[in-house]
């Protein structure tokens, strides 16, 4: 018996069967994902094919027919239909920037700068972080904006109008870019506090400058492994001065006496 349009089998590693779904719209083969039941599929096609053909530009009212066809392969679809570009990953254009679908509900927005690596990279969500896989690594995508995992929201990054999902660079702001590095108002003057965590909080010391603060507590890692502290402390790496400048910080920094007396 022939199959239903848009439907073709395929067999398991275990030799049972399951079907496949395709469709082809402005000479691109699109392939709609695979099904139990020949119904389902079948049905994932022809709401694509609806989808498709169809004058509603209405991104919430078409998605409300979708009954077989995944949200994901929805989104892709839409965005060809309306744009005329086709990705791989739940990419809708706007102007200007982009949105992301993670899931109906869960909707994050970049920049176009972003849509060249996120058309190529899945975003993935564990435990309240988004990642994408990077030569075989999980990456947290904050790190994209400079961001260490560390960072704590509201103390070292923040966004700027409020809307944690909108990760467009002009609402991303970086309070503290540094390992053990945190800005602070003291008489009245932003300075910068380096804290070390070995058993507890220790305090380094505190810095006119965010590049001070950062050597030191470089130096007060070196210090506390001398002493045998063998914790896999990460250290900082400065971009704003040279090997000689920060030779020189290195050793000018003074550095809490509670740590040098460890």
């Amino acid at each position: 018996m022939a199959l239903k349009p848009g439907v073709y089998t395929s067999k398991r590693k275990d030799g049972t069967m399951w079907y496949r779904s395709s469709i082809t719209f402005q000479n691109k083969h699109i392939s709609l994902g695979s099904f139990e039941t020949e119904e389902a599929a079948h049905g994932a096609y022809l709401e694509a094919q609806n989808l498709l053909s169809s004058e509603s530009s209405s991104f919430e009212e078409q998605l409300n027919e979708m009954h077989y066809l995944k949200f994901s392969k929805y989104v892709t679809l839409y965005n060809f239909k309306t744009t005329g570009f086709y990705f791989k990953t739940p990419i809708l254009l706007k102007d200007n920037y982009f949105l992301y679908y993670l899931t109906s509900d869960l909707v994050l927005k970049f920049d176009v700068d972003d849509l060249f690596f996120y058309s190529k990279h899945t975003i993935s969500r564990r435990g309240g972080h988004l990642f994408v896989s990077d030569y075989g690594m999980q990456v947290n995508i904050l790190s994209r904006y400079g961001i260490k995992n560390f960072a704590v929201i509201n103390r070292d990054y923040r966004f700027i109008n409020g809307d944690t999902l909108d990760f467009r660079y002009k609402n991303i702001e970086i309070i503290n870019k540094y390992y053990g590095v945190k800005k602070i108002m003291k008489n009245g003057l932003f300075l910068y506090e380096s804290v070390i965590h070995i058993n507890g909080n220790y305090k380094i010391g505190t810095y006119k400058t965010e590049t001070e603060a950062a050597v030191a507590y470089n130096k007060a890692v070196d210090i506390v492994q001398k002493k045998g502290y063998n914790k896999n402390f990460l250290t900082n790496f400065i971009i704003e001065i040279d090997e000689i400048g920060y030779a020189s910080l290195y050793n000018k920094l003074r550095i809490s006496k509670k740590i040098r007396e460890l």
